[in-house]
Parts: structure tokens; C-alpha cells; sequence
């Protein structure tokens, strides 16, 4: 088994006093771009995805960096996910993201994930800015959330 699929079940520790609250620039954030099939909202393919995803990267000699995967739900039955590379990979969608963007660190179980996203909303609110598109940043997987006793999730938010 490679490398980076292997990492999977051993996600790298997540500090989140680097993305809670934070606001950073993007200019031209490279990522691969990919499909997940989901019923009301639930992943139904996720691992599957991920697979298909960092064969790619793998096969094109590219890394991932800080084990970023971007997941936005486009409707109940799709989300996209967005794998952050150093570079394009041949035979991926290969899409950049750029602007400014903000985030804030949840931690618990994936139930609260409506909880968070209007504490999200309330916060974004409270400092007067305007979201263009929110993405939720699993940090780590089930396997390695549980090995660290810490589930955390980002919601990044594209602001104006």
C-alpha cells in the first residue's frame, strides 16, 4: 500500500491555535478537485474518493500539503472536495483557490456540524463580514480523531 493512503489512518496531529479565528490570504492555493456521492448530506463514497484522489497525486510525484481535504456540500446528494497540492496534477481537475478567507475551529462529534455552522454564521455576523462559500475541513479521520481523543473541524469561509 502507498505511502500517502496508508497515512490516512494516521493523520498528522492538528494544531487548531493556528486556524481558530484566523484570516489569511490565498493567492492561486493550488488543489485537486473531486466528487462524492451523499445521501441527505451524509458521505456515502468518501473513502473512495479520497483513494481515487491520492493515487493520483501519488502517481504524479505531487504532495499534499498539511493534509488539507476542503468538503463543500453543493446539495444533499453531492459534495466536492478539494485535496491541497504543491502543483497540478496531470489527469485531475485541478482547480486554485484565491482571496481572503476566514476560519474557526470546532471540536466533537459530526451531529453538532449544524450547531457549528450557525455559530459560524453568528460569528461571521458579529464582525460584519459577508461569506461568499464555506467549506468544513475534516482534520483528521474516524481511526486517527479517536487515537488523539480530539475531532476537529474547520469551517473556512471565503469572505468579501
Amino acid at each position: 500500500m502507498n505511502n500517502q493512503i496508508k497515512d490516512q489512518e494516521c493523520c498528522p496531529r492538528f494544531d487548531p491555535t493556528l486556524w481558530d479565528g484566523k484570516t489569511f490570504d490565498w493567492s492561486n492555493k493550488k488543489f485537486i478537485k473531486d466528487k462524492v456521492f451523499t445521501l441527505f448530506y451524509m458521505p456515502i463514497n468518501f473513502g473512495q474518493a479520497m483513494i481515487r484522489s491520492v493515487k493520483k497525486i501519488e502517481e504524479a510525484g505531487t504532495k499534499m500539503l498539511e493534509g488539507m481535504v476542503l468538503s463543500e456540500h453543493t446539495s444533499k446528494w453531492n459534495m466536492d472536495i478539494y485535496l491541497a497540492v504543491d502543483r497540478e496534477v496531470p489527469g485531475a481537475e485541478n482547480v486554485t483557490l484565491g482571496g481572503k478567507f476566514l476560519s474557526k475551529v470546532y471540536e466533537g462529534n459530526f451531529k453538532d456540524t449544524g450547531i457549528w455552522l450557525k455559530d459560524f454564521e453568528n460569528y461571521i455576523k458579529s464582525k460584519s463580514i459577508t461569506v461568499k462559500k464555506t467549506y468544513m475541513w475534516y482534520t483528521t479521520c474516524p481511526k486517527c480523531a479517536k487515537k488523539y481523543g480530539k475531532n476537529y473541524v474547520v469551517i473556512v469561509g471565503q469572505i468579501e
